[in-house]
């Protein structure tokens, strides 16, 4: 019975703490969106200002006992911190260009990509059902995209790049939390403060209440992906993300007006069927690698 409460433990820890990400994520999307809009705050200030405010929350945590620091070699960090900027500076860039569904929708392309990327690059392999699934997510995306009323095509570049630098990040992330053999925040406690001093611009001398907040919840955000991606797995934190993608669309539509046309409400419906579809594959198919395990002698 011990090995059974301590699995419920460890079930109720990974619940926690993918609604923490299901809130925080959703919150900073309409929090950075509001910023861009009534103040027109510069995306490379907001980010640095998210940056600093993670590696302080993180440095609190230290001295608070909540976790030790383990040294690092930088040089093996640099990549990380260098796509950890490129993963935040493209997708507020994405945010502030487009509206909210197509910023959300385009972030859907990132469970394909990661599978291009973990198929190419790390030889793991997904099943011929698993790789259909791709096919309506992609089509929605497009088909969005195609009939957003707001397209633009810098808007439009800014989610691709986004897209491919964070799939870049989330796998680079799980691989880097097993190269060095350290936790989410001792990784992310170095990785932090790095990625500021590669976006150390010339800060505003005074900036709104409602950025330093964007910056609080960013360190939430970024301290959550990274514990959910090193206790499960990139795909794993993709998959949850289909939660955000549909209470970002609606506060979109709700907060700030968003426009949606008929063809753009078919993409995002073909969009969700392939990822619903993707999900159910996967799910099923892990039960069934759990079935075979347990009828081993």
């Amino acid at each position: 019975m011990a090995w059974l409460a301590d699995r419920l433990r460890g079930n109720g820890r990974i619940a926690a703490g993918l609604l923490l990400n299901l809130l925080v994520s959703s919150c900073i999307v309409f929090l950075n969106k509001w910023i861009y809009v009534h103040h027109g705050f510069p995306n490379m200030s907001l980010t640095l200002v998210h940056f600093v405010v993670t590696w302080l929350g993180l440095y609190l945590c230290q001295k608070l006992d909540i976790f030790a620091p383990k040294s690092l070699p930088l040089s093996k960090l640099l990549l990380l911190a260098l796509s950890f900027c490129g993963f935040v500076v493209f997708t507020n860039l994405s945010l502030q260009n487009n509206t909210i569904g197509t910023y959300q929708l385009a972030k859907a392309m990132t469970t394909p990509v990661i599978i291009v990327i973990q198929t190419l690059c790390y030889k793991k392999t997904f099943s011929v059902k698993v790789q259909l699934t791709l096919i309506p997510i992609t089509f929605g995306v497009i088909l969005n995209s195609y009939y957003d009323v707001k397209f633009n095509f810098l808007g439009m570049l800014f989610a691709a790049l986004g897209v491919l630098v964070t799939s870049l990040y989330q796998v680079w992330v799980g691989a880097k939390q097993h190269e060095l053999q350290v936790n989410s925040m001792q990784l992310l406690y170095y990785q932090a403060p790095m990625s500021s001093a590669v976006l150390l611009v010339v800060m505003p001398f005074f900036e709104p209440l409602m950025v330093l907040l964007s910056g609080v919840i960013a360190f939430m955000v970024n301290l959550s992906i990274y514990w959910i991606i090193g206790n499960t797995s990139p795909v794993t934190y993709n998959m949850f993300g289909h939660f955000k993608f549909c209470i970002t669309l609606f506060g979109g539509y709700v907060l700030f007006k968003d426009p949606l046309s008929v063809n753009q409400g078919l993409g995002m419906l073909c969009t969700l069927f392939g990822i619903l579809a993707y999900t159910h594959f996967k799910l099923s198919e892990q039960e069934g690698s759990k079935s075979k395990l347990a009828q081993r002698p």
